[in-house]
């Protein structure tokens, strides 16, 4: 747990649409000292009346914090990162929540910010937007990417043990790279998907008649679509080739289905729906094996190749402290299927 002086620490988070939100009000519910900012008056004066301290200007949010959280539109990312990086001391933690990391993350290496910016992607989320759809409980069992630097080690520690801690969340820790590619199919392509799915029925002829009769299978496939268009976009065009390249993955697939169906190859189709079942069940029922493992916490190589492959095998981090001159983490690790 981070401290200051045996004291929790100071946070702020800048931008508190659905996600910074929720990380305002788990903080607020959990007893922090925290204080919210966001460049819109009634979202500001909505969080008050919620009884959560708010800053009218971002310099008095930031000001003297130990930590901050980034949020807002993902286009703005990179500005608000410069600009609360000015704003803060040397030993403030700074994290985002945005959907994409490669480009923020790359700034933060020029900028000489990636000893105390830790890029981060909570992956939780609704189809609504807003701090009226924030909720204090939407990361507890979620997956939140943290994506640490060679020289951010001790940044990455500090807020592991928050995410866990306090958020109730899974820490994958990936380089940031990796984790646009995983992400382009992981949820991405699922908004592509969606969209078109949805799109199509809404241009169909049969429109009325395909709502009237949507099912499950048009529900679950398309809610996402529901999500505001702008923030859709933003993310799709923030991990241009990455989706582009995962689309082509998915398009491939689609094309031998369709193959199939077209020459009346039945076998094909049931071992390709076998094949896809099987990712599915692994979705819930994939077990997992715990992993204990510590480092000086002077080291740096062989800490930082650990936790990338925890995050490669599709393993997270459970706990992470340091005692004395050790950090230890508690790790979960997929069993083979």
């Amino acid at each position: 747990m981070v401290v200051r002086d045996g004291a929790q620490p100071r946070v702020a988070v800048v931008g508190t649409g659905l996600i910074g939100g929720s990380v305002l009000l788990r903080l607020h519910a959990a007893g922090w000292d925290v204080t919210g900012w966001d460049p819109d008056e009634a979202t500001r004066r909505r969080a008050r009346l919620a009884g959560v301290p708010t800053a009218e200007r971002l310099a008095d949010a930031v000001a003297d914090r130990d930590l901050v959280f980034l949020g807002g539109p993902l286009p703005t990312l990179p500005a608000t990162l410069v600009e609360v990086a000015a704003a803060t001391g040397e030993d403030c933690l700074l994290t985002d929540v945005g959907s994409t990391k490669a480009e923020l993350a790359a700034l933060a290496a020029a900028r000489g910010l990636t000893h105390r910016f830790v890029p981060g992607h909570p992956m939780a989320g609704t189809d609504r937007a807003g701090l009226v759809a924030a909720s204090p409980e939407l990361f507890a069992g979620a997956a939140w990417v943290l994506c640490p630097a060679p020289d951010g080690l001790t940044a990455f520690r500090r807020l592991a043990a928050v995410v866990t801690d306090v958020f109730a969340a899974r820490v994958v820790p990936m380089a940031a790279d990796r984790h646009d590619a995983v992400v382009a199919l992981a949820s991405h392509v699922p908004h592509l998907l969606a969209g078109a799915l949805a799109g199509a029925a809404e241009r169909s002829s049969l429109r009325d008649a395909v709502l009237t009769l949507a099912a499950g299978s048009f529900r679950d496939g398309t809610r996402v679509a529901g999500t505001p268009a702008g923030r859709t976009a933003n993310m799709l065009r923030g991990n241009r080739e990455q989706v582009l390249a995962a689309l082509a993955e998915v398009t491939a697939v689609l094309d031998e289905l369709a193959g199939a169906l077209r020459t009346g190859d039945g076998e094909l189709l049931t071992a390709r729906y076998a094949e896809a079942a099987a990712a599915r069940r692994a979705l819930t029922g994939r077990p997992y094996r715990e992993q204990l493992r510590s480092f000086p916490v002077g080291g740096r190589g062989d800490e930082l190749a650990w936790l990338y492959g925890v995050g490669a095998a599709g393993g997270h981090l459970t706990g992470c402290w340091v005692d004395g001159a050790v950090v230890a983490y508690t790790a979960q690790l997929p069993q083979a299927d």
